[in-house]
């Protein structure tokens, strides 16, 4: 399972928040490029970026943050947040970003999102699936849906997403434990028989999801479990950055 460590950014800086409450921001280093040469000179290879500006904005707005940090090291970045546009997926992908993560748009202009994954392909495309209440949240996790998120993550699978986020935001930031069990409902759909299987068919699905946790994580417990369930990767966030797990911890696992 891959460790990926994620920096969100306001102003330029790296922050954390708690539940998705842009209130509730504890801001724990004023450049992130520092924080991401840190992750690499302890042996991690991926990293989370989020432009938090741009997600309560809709569009692009730290893309030189993200231009800096691809430049600057090695690390492969998956970057989120505000991408609206065909403009702002360009834009994101020239910046050095090895994979785009969309979540609003998946919900608000579905045929520009499948757009990109026939464009860029699957690899590159990674669904944001972020979770209120079993619904789906959108723009910043300011607004709710009436999406139900295990039925919007096996819709858009079928159109060729294999790569799902999933975010939920109850746990987000809250050091209480990944939700382990909405992160099973998702990975049964890989697994189950269709007999057995919370939607009709497995079948529906061309590829496996590849499911990467976010939100919860408190101890390295947390991230073995999360491997153990068949998570393909697993964002670290608060509690590193609140010292509940080590660089150490993340090299051993790793």
């Amino acid at each position: 399972m891959r460790i990926i460590p994620a920096i969100d950014i306001i102003d330029g800086k790296c922050v954390r928040l708690s539940q998705g409450d842009y209130n509730q921001k504890t801001v724990y280093n004023e450049d992130p490029l520092e924080v991401a040469k840190e992750f690499e000179a302890n042996g991690i290879q991926y990293l989370h970026l989020v432009d938090l500006d741009g997600a309560k904005s809709a569009h692009v707005v730290n893309w030189k943050i993200l231009e800096r940090i691809a430049s600057q090291t090695d690390l492969k970045v998956d970057f989120g947040g505000g991408v609206k546009t065909d403009d702002d997926i360009k834009v994101v992908f020239e910046s050095g970003a090895k994979q785009v993560t969309g979540g609003s748009i998946a919900v608000k202009d579905p045929e520009t999102f499948e757009g990109w994954i026939e464009k860029y392909g699957s690899d590159k495309i990674i669904l944001g699936a972020d979770a209120k209440d079993g619904m789906i949240a959108t723009h910043g996790w300011l607004e709710s849906s009436e999406l139900e998120v295990v039925k919007f993550i096996k819709e858009w699978n079928k159109k060729g997403i294999e790569y799902v986020i999933c975010t939920d935001i109850a746990k987000d930031g809250m050091l209480a434990g990944p939700s382990y069990d909405l992160y099973k409902k998702i990975l049964d759909l890989n697994t189950t028989s269709p007999a057995e299987a919370i939607i009709p068919s497995a079948d529906d699905f061309d590829d496996g999801i590849k499911l990467i946790a976010s939100g919860g994580v408190a101890v390295a417990d947390d991230l073995h479990r999360l491997r153990e369930m068949g998570c393909e990767g697993a964002i670290v966030g608060k509690a590193f950055y609140e010292g509940r797990i080590s660089f150490k911890e993340l090299r051993e696992f790793i």
